[in-house]
């Protein structure tokens, strides 16, 4: 298992929410079923971002996607920050 900022470079070339959506439901099927996703993308600095605030079927689940992934809570959800590639 490589480390999370590795993983998360992967998604960086996602071009588009609706491939952002599919890359994030594949990197977390190992820790489960994903039962939402919501993406917002926003630039900054002329760095472009996607937040990607996501649910999974149960809190275990979570906690050990948080774990792997470096990923946090915000509310209910998790929240992964994708930096994309421009």
């Amino acid at each position: 298992m490589s480390l999370s900022p590795e993983r998360l470079k992967t998604l960086a070339g996602c071009g588009d929410t609706v491939r952002l959506k599919s890359a994030i439901q594949e990197l977390c099927a190992e820790f489960g079923k994903v039962r939402s996703i919501d993406i917002m993308t926003m630039t900054e600095a002329e760095k472009r971002r996607a937040l990607c605030f996501l649910r999974l079927e149960s809190e275990a689940q979570e906690r050990r996607l948080m774990t792997t992934l470096g990923a946090s809570r915000l509310g209910e959800d998790l929240l992964v920050i994708v930096d994309l590639v421009n």
